[in-house]
């Protein structure tokens, strides 16, 4: 019976020793050694159903984020094994050599530890050191701080510039980058909108409308990355610029432990709302060069070419001559300043018709810009127009480029005899530009004279004054009956006050762009131009939109081109009033606004 015991007692001792043999419990850390305010994250896996973890003590750590936990089921042939880790993400706090002690835990009532792990610290950024250091000792689902400072490494946003030192009004790219690993994203929306103050910028407009991804490996881990805008800047003063943060708010599908077996074997998710937003980015703004800058540069810089055309180079006094300079490259061509021109004195100029045909993309502004001068030569002979100079400045070889345009020789025939200017042949003479205003000229036809002793009674004058009364007051009676009748329609009663009512609200936004208040006058103009149209089309306030607009505006037959300008300018005031408008003046809007006003009036 003693034998019979003792071989059972020997089975049992060895049938356990061989399932002990098959477990593991293990320590390990992603990276050694590691610098001062950096996260290393140590992971305790075992190869079995762990029961009562316990964490050791991380001398020289601060917590930072976990424990996480995560649990794994295997099924093969009918055999199941599970798995079980747990990972604490540790930020380092000083300086030297720390053992981290074993953790323990127990498994199928046998008590496993971890080899203790030793991790050298050196020097990095430093690092506020809290009073105490808390461990915990099992796993936490809810979400708390550490939780998101987890979630700071699956998700999170980064700007991204192709350079970071510029001169003035070089332009830059920015790229905001969502970098995403680990996590489903349920919903998200804007946070906070970057103001780029500064900086005038210009909006890449992507032909795809859905956000492209790709992969990335961004500090030795892979992630999923898209662009959520891309801008490109251009600095407007010199010094240290910042770019401010883009923020956004997330709703996270995150993976969540669970002791439910189905859970375990096809996972456990849960929602959390997440918030994250980039780092600012300081840009250094350099001023342009002093030394060679030429007496034609006015702020161009990029690359660019310069051509110029004239349509006739002989005409006839007082006709219209278009000339025309074409200026192609990359930079910044929509902040160009108009051209300093030397046209011959005797030609009028009127102010230059500019036109842009320019793309923007990930490598910035390019294009061209057209200046067409409409000239009108007022004097008989022979004209020079000189040579166009144009300079910018070339961030590339640091280097100031004038361009020259070529000269045309205008030969100007006399004109009509009937003008009201006067042309000589000879040039030692002096022309009589405007007549009847400096100088008055001797009469030579027949005036009619009067004595100086007649009277106005009886005279013809008299009897035109005493026939005047009765005229007017016949006249004030139809000017009445037409006022009534022309009063009695309400509808063209509204449609002719239309431009009253939108003076006066524009009026109210010139009162607030004085005031240095931009929402409030982007609110007068929208209103001003609403109303407007409301009264003008007989469309009620409360119904008006841009498709009703668009269709209403067809019907009168407006042209295309105004009802773009219409349309760009309510979606520019409706923006401005949620986010702020760099790349346009107040003043530029409301007298656009106006301009836009006049040219309805003018085609309905």
């Amino acid at each position: 019976m003693k034998l019979r015991y003792s071989i059972l007692t020997f089975l049992l001792f060895c049938t356990g020793t061989l399932f002990g043999q098959g477990i593991k419990f293990t320590a390990s850390v992603n990276k050694n050694p590691v610098a001062t305010g950096d996260i290393v994250e140590i992971t305790f896996a075992v190869n079995g159903n762990a029961e009562r973890f316990s964490p050791p003590q991380f001398p020289g750590f601060q917590i930072a984020g976990g424990p996480n936990e995560s649990q794994s089921m295997e099924i093969i042939n009918g055999n199941s094994s599970v798995s079980m880790s747990y990972s604490y993400e540790l930020m380092a706090v000083k300086e030297g050599d720390f053992t981290i002690g074993p953790a323990t835990t127990i498994v199928n009532g046998h008590s496993y530890t971890t080899n203790p792990i030793r991790i050298k610290v050196i020097k990095g950024r430093s690092v506020p050191q809290n009073s105490s250091t808390q461990t915990q000792s099992g796993p936490d689902n809810s979400i708390t701080s550490a939780k998101t400072s987890n979630l700071a490494k699956s998700i999170f946003i980064k700007a991204v510039v192709d350079k970071s030192s510029v001169y003035l009004g070089q332009q830059i790219t920015l790229s905001y980058r969502l970098y995403v690993r680990g996590v489903g994203i349920e919903q998200n929306q804007p946070d906070a909108i970057p103001e780029l103050n500064g900086f005038w910028s210009e909006d890449i407009k992507h032909t795809q409308q859905q956000v492209q991804w790709h992969t990335e490996t961004y500090k030795g881990e892979r992630y999923n990355v898209a662009d959520l805008k891309q801008i490109i800047l251009f600095p407007e003063r010199e010094g240290n610029l910042t770019i401010d943060p883009m923020g956004m708010k997330f709703v996270l599908r995150v993976q969540a432990p669970s002791e439910d077996i189905m859970d375990q074997l096809f996972g456990s998710y849960k929602q959390v709302p997440y918030t994250t937003k980039s780092a600012p980015v300081t840009i250094h703004v350099k001023p342009l060069p002093q030394a060679g800058k030429p007496d034609s540069f006015a702020g161009a810089v990029g690359e660019f070419q310069i051509e110029s055309s004239a349509d006739k180079t002989t005409l006839k006094a007082n006709d219209a001559l278009n000339y025309k300079v074409k200026i192609s490259g990359r930079g910044n061509i929509k902040l160009l300043k108009t051209l300093s021109t030397n046209f011959p004195a005797d030609f009028d100029k009127y102010d230059p018709k500019i036109t842009d045909s320019v793309t923007e993309n990930e490598n910035g502004v390019a294009g061209d810009r057209y200046y067409n001068y409409l000239l009108i030569p007022r004097h008989q002979g022979d004209y020079t127009i000189d040579p166009l100079k144009f300079s910018y400045f070339n961030p590339a070889t640091n280097r100031y480029v004038t361009l020259t345009t070529k000269a045309y020789r205008i030969k100007v025939d006399k004109g009509n005899s009937q003008s009201n200017v006067t042309a000589f042949s000879d040039g030692d003479k002096q022309d009589i530009k405007m007549l009847d205003k400096d100088i008055r000229y001797i009469k030579t036809d027949d005036s009619s004279l009067s004595s100086s002793g007649d009277l106005f009674f009886g005279s013809f004058g008299y009897y035109i004054l005493l026939l005047l009364g009765p005229c007017l007051c016949f006249a004030a009676y139809l000017y009445r009956k037409w006022l009534i009748k022309n009063n009695s329609d309400v509808v063209k009663v509204k449609s002719r006050q239309a431009g009253k009512i939108a003076a006066k609200h524009l009026a109210n936004a010139q009162n607030q762009l004085q005031a240095g208040n931009a929402k409030a006058f982007y609110e007068d103009v929208f209103k001003g131009l609403y109303g407007y149209l409301s009264d003008k089309l007989n469309i009620q306030y409360a119904n008006l939109n841009k498709e009703t607009i668009a269709t209403a505006m067809k019907e009168k037959k407006v042209s295309s081109r105004l009802l773009d300008q219409l349309q760009d300018t309510l979606d520019l005031c409706e923006m401005a009033r949620y986010a702020p408008v760099t790349h346009i003046s107040e003043k530029e809007v409301f007298e656009k606004a106006k301009s836009i006003i006049n040219d309805i009036e003018n085609e309905i």
